[in-house]
């Protein structure tokens, strides 16, 4: 059984954009089909701010790998034993939020990637292998180059460490949490304001130093995403399964509520 690879990675090696499906309630295997239906490379399953369980999350991850839809997972910070369960089980991509110090970034760094460059844990035939038995050691290092490993950048701090973070070997994404690093500034939701980019910009120019992708999350609006994509963001998501369900649901409410009120009495 070939590796599955990870599209997202490949996509941001090649200069493009990496595209994300965020998914916070929907739990059926038809996602990386609906997914891949709208031009996604990625699913951006979040188990930081999701119910999910472990179970749900692996057998998201599972379903994505046919479909060549990247899974790739958001777990709370400091949950590092769950992400390599995750890693083992259909994962192809880890994402880890409250990333402030350098330290913290070579931890990570190090907890998802095989020896030698890593302490990962062998588990027997992973997932991404088909769960068919690879020669160990080459199997090794080809899930190391096919696994993103992406540190969300979301305070003042992460900020002023941000060039030592994006130096670190293994970290491939640096993230903004563009909501919690506005709520750090005391300028929540402005994501314009002039602190607000100052700080994208610092990290943008970290991680043109040090040949890594940017991304910026939890922006939406078409000239936010404009502005930022300028700077350098390329790992991104389009929205997820609750902004798409509630803003097409407005939509369609709306303008069925407005023909009926605009029919004559019979």
């Amino acid at each position: 059984m070939a590796l599955y690879h990870n599209a997202a990675k490949r996509a941001l090696a090649g200069g493009g954009l990496s595209l994300g499906f965020g998914v916070h309630h929907l739990r059926s295997n038809a996602v990386p089909m609906l997914a891949a239906a709208g031009g996604h490379d990625h699913v951006f399953i979040d188990m930081e701010h999701g119910a999910f369980t472990m179970q749900e999350a692996t057998q998201l991850c599972i379903a994505c790998l046919p479909h060549g839809i990247a899974p790739i997972v958001r777990v709370c910070a400091g949950a590092l034993d769950e992400a390599t369960r995750l890693l083992d089980n259909g994962a192809l991509g880890i994402v880890v939020p409250h990333v402030d110090t350098e330290a913290q970034a070579r931890r990570i760094a190090g907890a998802f990637r095989y020896p030698p460059i890593g302490t990962r844990s062998w588990g027997g035939p992973p997932a991404v292998y088909g769960y068919l038995p690879p020669d160990v050691a080459q199997a090794q290092a080809a899930i190391n180059a096919e696994v993103l490993i992406c540190a969300m950048i979301e305070s003042e701090e992460g900020v002023r460490n941000v060039d030592a973070i994006a130096a670190v070997d293994g970290i491939d994404v640096l993230l903004v949490g563009s909501f919690d690093l506005t709520a750090d500034l005391g300028i929540a939701g402005q994501f314009r304001h002039a602190r607000t980019e100052a700080a994208i910009r610092a990290v943008a120019d970290a991680c043109r130093k040090a040949g890594k992708a940017l991304g910026v999350g939890g922006i939406s609006s078409d000239d936010d995403c404009a502005f930022y994509m300028g700077l350098g963001s390329r790992f991104m998501t389009s929205g997820n399964d609750h902004s798409f369900l509630v803003s097409g649901s407005v939509v369609a409410a709306e303008r069925l509520r407005g023909m009926a009120a605009a029919q004559k009495p019979l």
